[in-house]
């Protein structure tokens, strides 16, 4: 691979006016594409076989077309009204503003008239709820007759809409149901909005990528001591960046996309663009003082540097792309939407930066900054920071290594309360409508309110004269729960074989209790279909948010396994060695527990005071956290490891190779990390409650896996093991095939160049 890099590095050097231009034409053409094609993102975390999909199959068997309120794409919308500061709703001015709120809503055009919008206040009425309320009939009343703090002081309104799906609601028709309750809002009374209908898709705001660009820009200046060089890699982020967004733009025109795909391949793509970047950079940096012509160096630099690019680049997009082996759609479109951030970092690289390098040559590094133009840390004879820390590990490998276990697993340790949850209502803003809605219902009804579980149950198998003795059965064994705060009257089908229960938890729609209560709820169906032979599943978004909590979980141990063990067999065939990989994948797992602990401590248990707002986990993360840095992971122990092998093939003892090989490979290395760390924890400026959490759990896993376990704990443990660190069984090492990621052919074709007078075949 090496050789070919070599060859095509030369050619995108000479041919710079070729390469520039066709690169230019292809951003040009994606970006045009997606503009004209793209659809909007959604927000559409569904999976199939869900438990509460057998609740969906009653409903539509006996309450036709009532599950569609449950699909993902189903547009719902619910107005949360509340009276004045001291006054109730029933009071005769507030009654009269929220008739004539309710007459407006009439003249909406998006709303289904089809469908009567009920009064809360007439319906509570209607109920006798007003005067001496019966908790046994008034449960579920949309007017909060039975509070004893508040009564009648916050009504619900569910209002139908004609729009069919989300991804078709336009930012007008979110101003219109806002501004249908202006004049509800003059006349004193609280109206905040919450559903589907308000849910727009989260767009990048631009405010993290400039941070992490302009802390990129100054990591670069440092490490190469000039403005030019400094901006090159911006140059191919930039373009790398574009290409990914604009493919995944156009790729809305044909599928539904996952909103946060966008965010996530921004974080990958201009993280990893300007690393691999920067790695070619600073060997072409190095390759200028020993090659006879920038062309020779820029090839050398794309042979060398640039292999590993390849390699690195290949294991993230594995890790991403393997995400689908999880099974559920939505994270395999952001799977794939971070592994086509990662392929066009690593095409710039390779491809674009060549040419980029032959339009500046020698003048990429001119004029040198004096404050900050540092010597080549290639050069043996220098004593570099690197080479320092290297000889301080050394010393006390032991120690370090014992350091590194300690504080990696005191910090897994908050990971033992992991909670998941999907975003919701209650994960929102603060400030947004949605928000102020959940705060105001979870004031007027209890925050169980707002994650309602439905109960549908099929009557069809039980005999007529005990279909009231089975429902009242159901609903006192649901009621019998300590975390149920109340379940509604039965709705009941028009031929008497079905029925719907709203059960209400005491609990909100993302706590751990409300999870338990489902799956208990469901178990007691066996013991109710041998007494009556009645049958019940349990749906709505709660309930499908904690299945799908379920279903992630326990895929993160399988995968983590599968991408534990593809990093040993990977590195197995990069090092030629059975113990660097055993303890690069070790390294790897306990970063990420430490990753996942630091990561609940700030955000699941609101620790530190970094965010005013906990909330579990959102559920997607810890798989796409695993797959994220497993690459990341592999990017660095190839980097820096490989080098340290290199100097031990060539005679020095496990200890000096790795001293040598830190002083070669820690500068590039720790630079990289820092863009990277920069880049992610930019994104914790953002509104958005998952992009925080993943932007800092981002940050701190290349943290730890760079810092603490790639360059402490690995560094220390080849020392400790000495020569065994190489040793691979024979019958292996005669069967794996050769990876050639440090140019180790290439260097042997240049050798014999050398000795010949002429060069070999394949590399000019």
């Amino acid at each position: 691979m090496s050789v070919y890099l070599y060859r095509w590095g030369k050619f995108a050097f000479r041919r710079k006016w070729i390469v520039l231009p066709a690169w230019l034409a292809l951003l040009v053409l994606l970006v045009g594409l997606g503009s004209v094609f793209g659809k909007s993102t959604t927000d559409d975390f569904s999976m199939p076989n869900l438990p509460s999909d057998r609740a969906n199959e009653i409903l539509d068997k006996r309450f036709p077309g009532a599950s569609a309120a449950y699909e993902p794409n189903a547009v719902t919308g619910t107005y949360v009204v509340g009276a004045p500061e001291g006054q109730q709703l029933t009071d005769p001015a507030n009654r009269a503003a929220l008739d004539a709120f309710i007459a407006k809503l009439g003249e909406l055009e998006i709303v289904d008239h089809s469908t009567p919008i009920v009064n809360p206040v007439q319906a509570a009425e209607k109920m006798g709820c007003l005067d001496n309320p019966d908790p046994a009939k008034c449960s579920g009343a949309p007017l909060n007759v039975l509070s004893e703090t508040a009564p009648s002081t916050v009504a619900v309104i569910s209002v139908p809409f004609t729009i069919e799906k989300v991804a078709d609601v336009t930012d007008e028709d979110r101003t219109a149901v806002q501004a249908i309750a202006t004049d509800a809002r003059n006349a004193g009374l609280t109206v905040e909005t919450s559903g589907s209908i308000m849910m727009k898709p989260e767009t990048p705001s631009g405010k993290s990528e400039a941070i992490g660009f302009g802390v990129a820009l100054v990591v670069m200046i440092v490490a190469f001591g000039a403005l030019i060089a400094a901006f090159v890699p911006l140059v191919t982020a930039i373009i790398g960046v574009g290409a990914t967004l604009s493919m995944i733009t156009l790729g809305t025109s044909v599928i539904e996309v996952p909103s946060f795909t966008t965010f996530l391949a921004l974080m990958i793509g201009i993280a990893l663009s300007i690393d691999y970047a920067l790695f070619i950079v600073s060997r072409y940096k190095h390759e200028l003082a020993v090659q006879d012509s920038p062309e020779e160096a820029a090839g050398t630099a794309l042979g060398t540097a640039g292999s590993a690019v390849v390699f690195a680049g290949l294991t993230v997009i594995i890790a991403l792309a393997g995400l689908s082996i999880v099974g559920v759609q939505f994270m395999t479109f952001m799977g794939l939407g971070g592994a086509i951030a990662t392929g066009f970092a690593m095409l710039t690289a390779i491809t674009l930066m060549p040419a980029i390098l032959g339009a500046f040559g020698r003048n990429l590094f001119k004029p040198k900054l004096p404050l900050v133009a540092q010597h080549d840390p290639e050069d043996d004879t220098a004593v570099t920071n690197g080479m320092r820390f290297g000889r301080l590990i050394g010393k006390a490998p032991g120690v370090a290594v014992a350091l590194c276990v300690v504080l990696l697993g005191a910090l897994a340790l908050p990971a033992m309360g992991l909670n998941l949850g999907l975003p919701g209502e209650d994960s929102m803003p603060k400030t947004s409508t949605i928000r102020k809605a959940y705060e105001l219902r979870t004031q007027g009804f209890g925050e169980g309110s707002n994650g309602v579980l439905n109960v549908a149950a099929d009557l069809g198998d039980v005999p007529a004269e005990q279909r009231e003795a089975a429902v009242e059965a159901l609903r006192a064994k649901l009621t019998s729960y300590p975390d149920m705060d109340y379940v509604t009257a039965p709705q009941w089908s028009e031929d008497g074989q079905g029925v719907l229960l709203n059960g209400v938890p005491k609990s909100g729609p993302n706590n751990q209790a409300t999870k338990d209560l489902v799956r208990e709820a469901r178990q007691a169906e066996g013991e109710l279909k041998a007494q009556y032979g009645m049958e019940y599943g349990i749906t709505g978004t709660t309930a499908i948010y904690a299945d799908m909590d379920h279903v992630l979980l326990s895929k993160i141990v399988p995968y983590l396994a599968i991408v534990a063990g593809a990093a040993f067999i990977l590195l197995i065939l990069v090092f030629r060695s059975i113990l660097v990989p055993l303890t690069a994948a070790l390294g790897f797992l306990l970063s990420v527990a430490a990753t996942f602990g630091a990561t609940v401590l700030i955000f699941q248990e609101g620790k530190l005071g970094l965010v005013d707002d906990p909330h579990p986990l959102v559920s997607f993360m810890p798989i796409m956290l695993i797959g994220l840095v497993f690459g990341l992971a592999m990017d660095y122990q190839v980097f820096l490891v490989t080098r340290i092998r290199e100097e031990f093939v060539h005679g020095k003892s496990a200890k000096e190779s790795m001293v040598s090989g830190y002083h070669h490979g820690a500068r590039v290395v720790t630079s990289a990390a820092i863009i990277m760390i920069s880049v992610f924890g930019s994104f914790m400026l953002e509104d958005d409650v998952t992009t925080k959490s993943f932007g800092f759990a981002l940050a701190v896993g290349v943290l730890l896996d760079a810092f603490i376990v790639r360059m402490v704990l690995m560094p220390a443990l080849l020392v400790l093991m000495g020569k065994w660190s190489w040793w691979i069984p024979k019958w292996l090492d005669r069967i794996l095939p050769e990876i050639d990621i440090e140019g180790s052919k290439l260097h042997e074709l240049r050798q014999r160049a050398d000795d010949t007078g002429k060069e070999p075949v394949g590399v000019s």
